[in-house]
């Protein structure tokens, strides 16, 4: 009999909670087949068998904390599954149809209760149908096969069904006319989110300074060389690689906003590992682009690509997203036109990209229409003076609007 354990969490979570088990007990699976998967707060973790055999035990249920490395089931290698145990279920081919009851009576036959409706769907996903009133039917599933998972059932959008009955036999959600609500746990995710905002604010001297960059020289020369770009290096050239390379210029000039706090002591960092905030369905996450110093701009590019299909694949790694020494946001591609971003500790200092609009500039005595984009520099005042602040930003600025000036090292 081995035994089946939670992955070993680095020092920075302290637990995971088990949001779904994608098998029963008896069952039988194949080696590297999805068993379960465990939030944590960072990311959701795969826990996959480790050979041919059956699920004999599980220890954690839905909703338990687990520890790192610890115990959640028990598992039998090269065992076959005995025929009284319930048949694996394909998520790749559609549950069949439920049949109606018969009526005892010779009258109409009765329905089949919406429970049973969605009996093939996980313990997390009923549960989170009866919290929310959402019939999983409904949803488009994120899932292997199209499974619906229970982060699916928790978006925001969806709306309730008077199908889905609590316990007590009522429905969830009832409609009054037009106005609706309904009542969503949040995720750990989110929980998570909230907490460190909230800490940020609170235990931080933050303070948030303001310029302006014009986009012309970057979108000009975006126009010019894009094609051969992709071309070149098999992927598209975009805005972010340009403010990743230059934010790693000018933290080089100004180590205090490479660095961070730990106490009393200012750690000043020695390398360059840039935080690229990421819109997920579970929210906003922020994996980390490593050395960014020796990085090129098709290795940006690409990376940050990479993230971006693996945070809506939600495969997102915890190696992915622990560490970092500064954090670019870029609230542009949503219309955010100007904002303060809030710290990410124990990172000192934030770069907040906005909205590129046409606005009448005056240039050396005459108005032209050009694309700005206004920037934001959110920091903590302990460790960075205004002064400091203010030259990263510019220095910023500078290199964006004449990006020859990174070539050249000037």
């Amino acid at each position: 009999m081995a035994e089946i354990k939670a992955p070993v969490f680095p020092e920075s979570v302290a637990d995971g909670t088990i949001v779904e088990w994608h098998v029963t007990e008896g069952q039988q699976v194949n080696r590297d087949d999805l068993l379960a998967e465990i939030e944590t707060d960072k990311v959701v973790l795969e826990v996959v068998a480790p050979d041919n055999g059956v699920v004999t035990r599980i220890v954690k249920q839905v909703d338990d904390i687990v520890l790192s490395d610890e115990l959640i089931a028990e598992f039998e290698a090269g065992a076959s599954a005995s025929a009284e145990a319930a048949p694996a279920v394909d998520p790749d081919q559609p549950a069949a149809p439920v049949q109606p009851k018969q009526a005892t009576d010779g009258g109409e036959p009765v329905q089949a209760s919406a429970e049973s409706d969605h009996k093939d769907q996980s313990p997390a996903v009923r549960k989170a149908a009866k919290e929310s009133g959402v019939d999983p039917k409904n949803v488009e599933g994120s899932g292997r096969g199209g499974r619906v998972t229970k982060t699916d059932m928790s978006n925001p959008t969806l709306k309730a069904d008077s199908s889905i009955t609590s316990d007590s036999g009522r429905p969830v959600a009832e409609a009054v006319g037009e106005r609706t609500e309904k009542r969503v746990p949040m995720t750990r995710l989110r929980k998570t989110i909230a907490n460190r905002l909230l800490a940020a604010s609170q235990e931080t001297a933050m303070l948030t300074t303001f310029n302006e960059v014009n986009m012309k020289p970057l979108m000009d020369m975006r126009t010019k060389y894009k094609d051969q770009f992709e071309k070149r290096h098999g992927t598209r050239l975009g805005f972010m690689s340009l403010f990743v390379k230059a934010a790693t210029e000018a933290l080089k000039r100004y180590p205090a906003v490479n660095a961070s706090l730990d106490g009393d002591d200012i750690v000043y960092h020695g390398y360059y590992d840039i935080g690229v905030a990421v819109s997920s369905n579970r929210g906003l996450v922020v994996p980390v682009l490593r050395d960014t110093d020796r990085m090129s701009m098709a290795d940006v590019e690409a990376k940050i690509r990479e993230f971006g299909g693996k945070a809506q694949e939600g495969k997102l790694g915890l190696d992915d997203m622990i560490g970092g020494t500064f954090t670019i946001s870029n609230g542009g591609v949503f219309g955010s036109l100007m904002s303060t971003p809030i710290l990410n500790p124990p990172q000192t200092a934030i770069l907040g990209m906005h909205a590129i609009n046409d606005r009448p500039m005056a240039v050396n005595g005459e108005v032209k229409i050009l694309p700005m984009m206004y920037l934001a520099l959110s920091y903590d005042h302990r460790m960075i003076d205004g002064k400091e602040a203010v030259q990263f930003l510019v220095t910023l600025k500078e290199l964006v609007e004449d990006p020859t000036m990174l070539l050249l090292d000037l």
